[in-house]
């Protein structure tokens, strides 16, 4: 059984047929399909491309409930509403009674991710029962001029340690760049999103790991990938000790993260874990999911 805890409807133009093809040729039994909810101010529109005509929003949550309409048994919702808007509880409430959300994501806006508005909606998250799956990336200059010269998500793994210590009751699962680069204690996260070499032992992430159970890691996308491909024996030990807080994911249709994972010579009662296990466990209604 693999779970794939992130990936996105209408995405790079994998209509619900296609992406039901692509599950079942990469081995992936169910999806967590996640809305990404942004003002048009708040994500690069030259990546439009990649998400849905239908919307202003890259990924609004119809599209995601459309597709596990079609096929519910291969697919979960993720929903987050911008916690900036004052509904915001109201709507995720409404969407867990009438959706049947297994977990709140993407969150993935320019603001400071522990805001009093962030941390009253992650309380209610943790009454529910639903894990919130945050996307963290640094400010480094993209190059691009409008209408940011660069984007920025979360205000950085400071923020999010913050956010971790304010509600212990909700569980977090953390996301691309500005978190996989504190897989290492160096310095890089300032000037790469995406840091080779060998990792440093001792960075932020495993710091937080120790400190707060309520923290979890998504392996999805280029970021996940590159910071468990960098070095691989630490990536083995890292993976085994912190068996019971790794989740599967893709966020795009290949199978290189599974890939790797099979390379690395792990127990297979750690990479049951981590495909599907440990989602089992901490997404709501994670226990009704067919073995």
């Amino acid at each position: 059984m693999i779970i794939d805890i992130h990936n996105h409807a209408d995405y790079h133009g994998f209509g619900v047929e296609r992406m039901l093809a692509n599950m079942d040729a990469c081995g992936v039994d169910v999806t967590c399909l996640l809305s990404w909810e942004a003002p048009v101010t708040e994500y690069d529109p030259s990546t439009k491309f990649a998400f849905s005509p239908t919307s202003d929003m890259p990924v609004p949550f119809e599209r995601c409930v459309a597709y596990r309409d079609k096929a519910p048994d291969r697919f979960l919702l993720g929903f987050c509403p911008d916690p900036r808007r004052p509904d915001a509880v109201q709507r995720l409430r409404a969407a867990v009674e009438l959706y049947d959300l297994a977990l709140c994501g993407e969150l993935k806006l320019r603001m400071m991710y522990d805001n009093p508005d962030a941390i009253r909606l992650y309380r209610v998250c943790g009454e529910l029962g639903l894990p919130v799956l945050v996307h963290l990336d640094y400010e480094l200059g993209g190059g691009g001029s409008y209408p940011w010269p660069s984007y920025w998500y979360g205000g950085g793994i400071e923020a999010l340690g913050r956010a971790l210590a304010l509600c212990p009751e909700t569980r977090f699962i953390g996301h691309a760049p500005g978190f996989w680069a504190h897989i290492s204690a160096d310095e890089l996260y300032r000037t790469e999103a995406y840091p080779r070499g060998p990792v440093v032992p001792g960075g932020r992430l495993e710091q937080l790991l120790a400190q707060c159970p309520n923290l979890y890691c998504d392996i999805s996308a280029g970021s996940g990938h590159n910071a468990l491909d960098r070095d691989r024996a630490f990536t083995r030990d890292f993976l085994t000790c912190w068996q019971d807080r790794v989740l599967f994911g893709r966020d795009y249709f290949d199978d290189i993260h599974r890939q790797l994972l099979e390379s690395l010579g792990l127990p297979p009662e750690v990479l049951e874990k981590i495909y599907s296990g440990n989602a089992r466990r901490i997404l709501r209604g994670g226990d009704r999911i067919p073995r």
